[in-house]
């Protein structure tokens, strides 16, 4: 019996924003079992294939767009409640049966009580990706992470199952709320190497050698401590900062507190939206420097993983979960120390760390085996006492 699985909570398909919208995409991509039929909600507005409350398909997927009223920060909430809503008018219009819905985010956990009653009344599963610990993102106001907290805790109590994308996120939502339901499918990441011999962005700024970060222009990121860290060292290379600092007042926040903008090896080069040329960036650095501290399993990461031969990752639980033994780690207070000691690698012990990084993104991070996994959980049945 073909399983009939709804996706709420990416913006939708095709996918342009990264994140969860290029997971919906690799998951209907690299489908395999032709018993799963894949649904998946897309706000109205995000796609030239979406017309409000009509359905396309792309890639295979039933695609079914959804307009959302322009309500302020509620939208996010409207959007998930439409979709659900729209989902289970189809589930009902179709006679499907034991539908599963993946709702992707906590976002709509305020409310989540009476919507997975609705779910379980047509004999529905209640599947959750919570992403990262949203509610201790700084960017939020304290009342929204207050909700966010909430939300989350709803989420666990109501969902069937929630899927983390880390085991450092299943360890945290253990602990917290004790005995969740859950199991851990990593988020994915491409295996292919840019073909070009130059990057405009490294020319127009006339960068020769450089350390690296990218990553989203947030304070939980750790951009002080990366460039404080990295202005201490004794290090004549360039730091290469790609993110959108354009317009965001944490910029002149940074400024005031490091003085980046008196040292000349510090480049905030913008975003850089072409994946080949960003490939050939990563490619070609001399190290990458990573400090995203709250989230799973970061696809920023992965990509360096996969590209940059040397690593250089904030000690935490969530990354180390992800790249073992295959980067190098720093607290904090030493990474001035571990950048300094960075010249001393040599060619065989980069190779090295390069191999072990590789290879566990053949072994765990492909889509095909992420994909793969959330078929063979889809296809489950669950047997609960509700």
């Amino acid at each position: 019996m073909l399983k009939h699985v709804f996706i709420i909570g990416s913006r939708g398909l095709p996918a342009k924003y990264g994140g969860f919208e290029t997971f919906v995409e690799e998951l209907v991509k690299h489908q395999i079992n032709k018993n799963i039929k894949y649904h998946v909600a897309c706000q109205s507005e995000n796609s030239d294939l979406a017309q409000a409350g009509q359905h396309f398909e792309y890639l295979g997927a039933d695609c079914f767009a959804v307009k959302v009223p322009n309500i302020g920060p509620a939208r996010v909430i409207a959007y998930d409640i439409l979709a659900i809503n729209q989902a289970l008018e189809q589930i009902k219009a179709e006679h499907i049966e034991h539908p599963v819905f993946c709702i992707l985010g906590n976002t709509i956990g305020g409310v989540i009580s009476h919507y997975a009653k609705k779910i379980h009344k047509v004999g529905g599963t209640l599947f959750v990706n919570p992403d990262g610990l949203e509610w201790r993102r700084t960017k939020w106001a304290a009342p929204v992470r207050k909700y966010l907290k909430y939300a989350e805790r709803k989420m666990v109590e109501h969902a069937d199952m929630i899927v983390s994308d880390n085991q450092g996120i299943l360890d945290y939502l253990n602990q917290e709320y004790k005995n969740v339901t859950s199991e851990v499918i990593a988020y994915g990441t491409e295996q292919v190497q840019s073909d070009l011999t130059k990057s405009p962005t490294l020319v127009k700024y006339n960068i020769g050698k450089y350390f690296l970060i990218v990553g989203r222009f947030v304070p939980e990121n750790n951009y002080e401590s990366l460039i404080t860290g990295f202005m201490a060292s004794n290090s004549t290379l360039d730091l290469v900062i790609i993110t959108n600092y354009e317009g965001n007042s944490y910029y002149e926040t940074l400024r005031e507190k490091t003085h980046f903008d008196q040292d000349p090896r510090i480049k905030f080069v913008g975003t850089v939206y072409d994946q080949n040329e960003l490939r050939f960036i990563r490619e070609n650095a001399f190290a990458y420097l990573h400090g995203h501290e709250v989230g799973g399993t970061n696809p920023g990461l992965l990509e360096a993983m996969w590209s940059t031969p040397v690593n250089v990752v904030l000690n935490v639980n969530f990354n180390r979960q992800s790249a073992g033994d295959s980067v190098i780690y720093f607290d904090k207070e030493k990474l001035t120390q571990v950048i300094e000691s960075l010249s001393a690698l040599t060619v065989e012990e980069k190779a090295t760390l390069h191999e072990k990084a590789q290879g566990l993104i053949q072994e765990k991070y492909t889509w095909e085996h992420i994909c793969t996994q959330y078929e063979s959980l889809f296809l489950k049945e669950f047997l609960l006492e509700r």
